[in-house]
């Protein structure tokens, strides 16, 4: 008789999405009349840029002509596209990163679940408090985490870093000495950041006390701030404790086409294990690569005119976090975030818990947003709205908010 993976089963409810989903469709087959605007995913609404587009066409035509047809990728991704990315999102900012220590793979949401898997099942996690459901989720089906206390909504073997509004949403170092330490700056949720010294406390301490840091650099396109550091590999000592994930669906849109990577330095080594050969073994294995016509795309990104027209995508997006940022405040709601990300947290009112301000937000004004406990228990009393909706959505979904 087979058996099951028994730690799905500990999973507390659906994915936090999936829940949002289903009370949204419940909402409008019962009021199909109401026109919805949500700000609840972090999904992007801009197309893809013309330098992306003219690099796709160009590269499924060559897909149609045998001399130019390209099959199976290499197991890092091609060549051309990790020299643009170690050149532009590396060593252009100062940062010891070579092409062969980047692998290309289909993006950062799969690169964060599955990198939990090089490591050992009783290595214990730190993460931000609220968190992106997936870090604490993959290694709850792991095995990794204990048991689940649903009157604190909290995992007994996960050491849990509150953010804030004390701390201005930036977690502490842990009292508990962690293996694994998840970071996400610019923050998914809070849309919080910390400045370069404050990184390199956290690559000091991983180094002092052997733990390995794993840094979803997501949203760095969105930093406007001087002092905010793009990488973490701009911190002294980070390669010996640091992955980065990146993502390319933010800064270029590619939520729907599907491009990320991960950085492993050669010289993080647990002893005599490298840890970029177990990731190398783990992609070769599991990964047979993204597609040509895709990394032909993202090498676009990195193109004059790509980073030309990507820059003014951004300014887009950020200008209407700055509208729902203004437009909140205004109101009268306590808000962050949305300087950095395009993430705005805001407090939810008149003591309600995050469900019930969506569920009122959803039933009064016909606009979605995150329950800030979807990601933690720190999150209870927040909401969060991205900035990824068009701008006249935006400014609709103010105007009907105000009028609550």
């Amino acid at each position: 008789m087979y058996k099951i993976n028994d730690n799905y089963l500990k999973l507390p409810g659906s994915y936090l999405f999936s829940t949002i989903g289903k009370k949204v469709a419940a909402y409008s087959a019962e009021h199909p009349e109401k026109q919805i605007i949500r700000l609840g995913i972090g999904d992007v609404t801009q197309p893809l840029a013309p330098a992306i587009i003219e690099a796709l066409h160009k590269a499924v035509d060559e897909m149609g002509k045998a001399e130019t047809f390209h099959g199976y990728a290499p197991d890092l991704g091609y060549e051309f596209l990790r020299n643009a990315i170690a050149k532009h999102d590396y060593q252009d900012r100062g940062a010891d990163i070579s092409e062969d220590e980047i692998f290309v793979s289909d993006g950062a949401k799969c690169d964060a679940g599955n990198i939990q898997e090089i490591f050992s099942v009783d290595n214990k996690i730190a993460v931000c408090d609220p968190v992106y459901p997936v870090y604490v989720d993959t290694n709850v089906m792991a095995g990794r985490t204990g048991t689940y206390d649903p009157k604190t909504e909290t995992w007994s073997d996960v050491i849990y870093m509150p953010c804030t509004a004390e701390n201005g949403f930036a977690p502490e170092l842990p009292k508990e000495t962690p293996d694994l330490i998840y970071l996400c700056f610019p923050n998914n949720p809070t849309g919080s950041t910390v400045t370069k010294a404050q990184l390199q406390e956290w690559v000091d301490y991983a180094n002092r006390v052997g733990a390995v840091i794993i840094y979803d650099a997501a949203y760095e396109a969105y930093i406007s701030e001087e002092d905010v550091p793009h990488t973490i590999y701009e911190c002294e000592g980070a390669r010996t404790c640091a992955i980065e994930l990146r993502s390319f669906s933010k800064n270029a849109g590619f939520t729907g086409v599907r491009l990320g990577y991960t950085v492993i330095p050669k010289d993080l080594k647990q002893g005599d294990v490298s840890l970029h050969a177990l990731w190398a073994r783990r992609h070769g294995t599991k990964y047979n690569g993204a597609p040509y016509i895709v990394q032909r795309a993202g090498e676009a990104v990195y193109s004059p005119e790509g980073k030309a027209q990507l820059k003014e995508q951004v300014a887009y997006y950020m200008n209407n976090a700055k509208t729902i940022l203004e437009g909140l405040k205004a109101a009268g709601y306590t808000v962050s975030g949305g300087v950095n990300a395009p993430y705005i947290w805001l407090k939810t009112p008149d003591g309600m818990n995050s469900w019930e301000f969506f569920d009122y937000l959803l039933e009064r004004a016909g606009v979605v947003g995150t329950p800030g406990s979807g990601f933690g228990p720190s999150g209870e009393g927040y909401f969060r709205l991205t900035a990824f909706g068009s701008y006249e959505n935006t400014v609709a979904a103010l105007e009907r908010i105000k009028s609550m």
